[in-house]
């Protein structure tokens, strides 16, 4: 049974659980340093957390920003990957934004350029580097 919980900063115990993901993903599997996970950003976004049953598997959050709507944050644990968690998650987020009439975009990871792609967005411009990982910018084109 999967569930879908938004949450703000604020929610303490909630919050903790998605960085708990966050740290398992970028900091200790990719490398990217504490200092660069945790951004200045941290208040300003919405959260989700993607359950297992009881178990906190998946996460992400989306932010407002002069450009648009910004998607991040994107982990599974790797365990859980390959189920369709992150699909999941971004379709409910993008169901929860559908009323914006804001462009959404994300920085993806090249290595899953692709699967953004399914769920209509587009590469925009050319590679660049976030934490030493190269990375393209996207945005959902309807």
């Amino acid at each position: 049974m999967i569930t879908i919980k938004q949450f703000t900063i604020e929610d303490s115990d909630t919050y903790q659980q998605s960085l708990e993901i966050r740290d398992e993903v970028f900091v200790i599997e990719q490398g990217v340093s504490p200092e660069l996970e945790i951004d200045e950003y941290e208040a300003d976004a919405i959260y989700y957390l993607l359950f297992e049953g009881d178990e906190p598997v998946a996460t992400a959050r989306y932010r407002e920003t002069s450009e648009g709507v910004k998607l991040e944050r994107f982990a599974v644990l790797q365990e859980y990957r390959h189920n369709g968690y992150a699909g999941e998650i971004l379709n409910h987020i993008l169901a929860d934004l559908k009323e914006e009439n804001k462009p959404i975009y994300l920085h993806a990871q090249e290595q899953v350029v692709s699967f953004y792609e399914r769920f209509g967005f587009k590469k925009v411009g050319t590679r660049f580097f976030e934490a030493g990982i190269p990375h393209f910018k996207m945005i959902q084109h309807h």
